[in-house]
C-alpha cells in the first residue's frame, strides 16, 4: 500500500536535501559541514480563504527549492523519508 501525506489550507510538503558527502572530483566532505536546511517542495496545499470566502493560493509549486527555517514546522517521518510541513 502507497503511503501519500496531503496537505490542507496553505501548508506546504517539502523532503529535506541531504548535502553530499564528496565533491564531483572524488573528494570525501568532513561530517562537520555545516547543515544544509533547503528542501524540495513534494506537495502544497490549495491555499487559505480570506474574510470574504475567495480562495488565496499558494505562490509555490511541487518542485521549487525552498530554505527551511531552523525552529517552527513539523517534522514527519514517511517511511524512510524526513519531510517537514510548513505554511
Amino acid at each position: 500500500m502507497a503511503k501519500r501525506l496531503i496537505p490542507s489550507f496553505n501548508r506546504i510538503l517539502v523532503e529535506k536535501i541531504i548535502p553530499p558527502s564528496k565533491t564531483n572530483s572524488g573528494i570525501l566532505l568532513p561530517e562537520k559541514t555545516p547543515k544544509l536546511n533547503s528542501g524540495k517542495v513534494v506537495a502544497v496545499g490549495p491555499g487559505a480563504r480570506d474574510r470574504d470566502g475567495k480562495l488565496i493560493p499558494v505562490n509555490l509549486k511541487e518542485g521549487d527549492t525552498v530554505l527551511l527555517p531552523e525552529y517552527g514546522g513539523t517534522e514527519v517521518k514517511l517511511g524512510d523519508k524526513e519531510l517537514w510541513i510548513g505554511c
